[in-house]
C-alpha cells in the first residue's frame, strides 16, 4: 500500500458492519466446522506449539501450514473435506496462534517446527507427508525441501511466491509498539482486515478467522500474534531454496493475487523441476482458501489424487 493511500471500507474494516454479530453462513461452511479438530498442543523447543488434527492415524499425512499473523485456525473450514482419506493437522507457528512466543525466530527453526507438528500429529504413520503451505508457511517450507526434503513426500505452495533477486521482499517494516489493545470484541473485530489488503465476499469466513485471531487481557481484547516476530526474523533469498528441492513441489495461486505477475510466475517456473503441477485458482485473491474455498477444496484433491508421489 502507498504512503497515504486510504483503503475502501470494505478493505480496511470488512466486519465493521456488523457490530459485533456473526454474518450468516453458507450450510457447507457450518458443517465442515460441526468436524472439529482434537486440539492439543505440543512442546518443541520450550515453546508450547498448537496443533489441530483430522482423521484417522495410519492414512496418508496432510500438514497444512498458514500464513504470516495467522493461526492454525485459517484451516478448519478446509481440513474436514481432506479428513476422510488422510490424517491432516494444521499447527500455529511459535508467536502466532496459540502457540507460545519466543524472544527470537529463525527461519530454519520454523522449517523444524513443521517436522515436529508432523510427528506429534501421526503423519508419519503411513509413510512421509505431503505439506500444504500458504503465503509465508511457504518460505519455511521451501526451506525444509532443501534441507531436508527426503523427510517430506511432496509439497505444495499456494500464493507463496519467490521473486526474482531484484525484487525480492525481506518481510514486513519492523514493529516499535505492542498490540493495540480494544476495550470490546465488536471494536477488535471491526478492525480486523486482511494483509495484505484485498476484497472478502466471503465475510463468514473472514468472521471466524477473526474471532480466532484475538484473546481477551486485561482491558479487553487483543490480537494473538506476536508483533515483535520480525525484529529479528531474517528471509534468505528463496530462490536457491527453491531450485535445492530435494522432494516435487507444486504451485498454486489465486489467479488475481496482488503479488503475482508474469514476471514471478516465469521466474518460479524457471526454478521448479520440469513438470512440476502449476494450478491458477480463478476469481481468487491472494487468499486463496478464504477467496475461493471450495475451488481450493477441488483443486488440492485433484492435485493429490492425480500427482504420481512416491509413499
Amino acid at each position: 500500500m502507498a504512503d497515504g493511500q486510504v483503503l475502501p471500507p470494505e478493505i480496511a474494516a470488512p466486519l465493521a458492519r456488523f457490530n459485533g454479530e456473526k454474518p450468516p453462513a453458507p450450510a457447507w461452511f457450518d458443517k465442515a466446522l460441526e468436524q472439529a479438530p482434537e486440539r492439543t498442543v505440543f512442546d518443541f523447543e520450550g515453546a508450547a506449539i498448537e496443533l489441530l488434527t483430522w482423521g484417522e492415524v495410519g492414512k496418508p499425512g496432510l500438514l497444512l501450514l498458514h500464513g504470516n499473523g495467522a493461526s492454525a485456525d485459517w484451516w478448519t473450514f478446509i481440513a474436514p473435506f481432506f479428513a476422510q482419506d488422510y490424517r491432516v493437522a494444521a499447527f500455529s507457528w511459535s508467536g502466532m496462534g496459540r502457540s507460545d512466543w519466543r524472544e527470537r525466530y529463525d527461519a530454519d527453526a520454523f522449517a523444524r517446527e513443521s517436522f515436529a507438528a508432523a510427528e506429534a500429529a501421526g503423519l508419519y504413520a503411513a509413510g512421509k507427508p505431503v505439506f500444504v503451505a500458504h503465503s509465508f508457511g511457504g518460505f519455511p517450507t521451501m526451506l525444509a525441501a532443501s534441507r531436508y526434503g527426503d523427510r517430506m513426500r511432496a509439497a505444495v505452495l499456494v500464493d507463496s511466491v519467490v521473486r526474482p533477486p531484484e525484487r525480492e521482499w525481506r518481510g514486513p517494516p519492523r514493529r516499535a509498539n505492542p498490540n493495540r489493545v480494544y476495550a470490546t470484541l465488536p471494536e477488535a473485530l471491526a478492525r480486523f482486515r486482511l494483509a495484505p489488503p484485498q476484497g472478502c465476499e466471503n465475510l463468514f469466513i473472514a468472521d471466524w478467522i477473526a474471532r480466532n485471531a484475538v484473546k481477551e487481557v486485561e482491558g479487553g481484547f487483543t490480537w494473538r500474534f506476536d508483533p515483535f516476530m520480525w525484529t529479528s526474523f531474517q528471509m534468505e533469498d528463496r530462490g536457491p531454496l527453491l531450485s535445492a528441492a530435494t522432494c516435487p513441489i507444486a504451485m498454486m495461486w489465486g489467479d488475481r493475487s496482488g503479488l503475482v505477475d508474469e514476471e514471478i510466475l516465469d521466474y518460479m517456473k524457471g526454478l521448479l523441476p520440469p513438470g512440476s503441477p502449476q494450478l491458477a485458482i480463478p476469481d481468487a485473491d491472494h487468499h486463496v482458501m478464504i477467496d475461493q474455498p471450495l475451488a481450493f477444496v477441488a483443486a488440492l484433491r485433484g492435485l493429490l489424487a492425480g500427482w504420481r508421489l512416491e509413499p
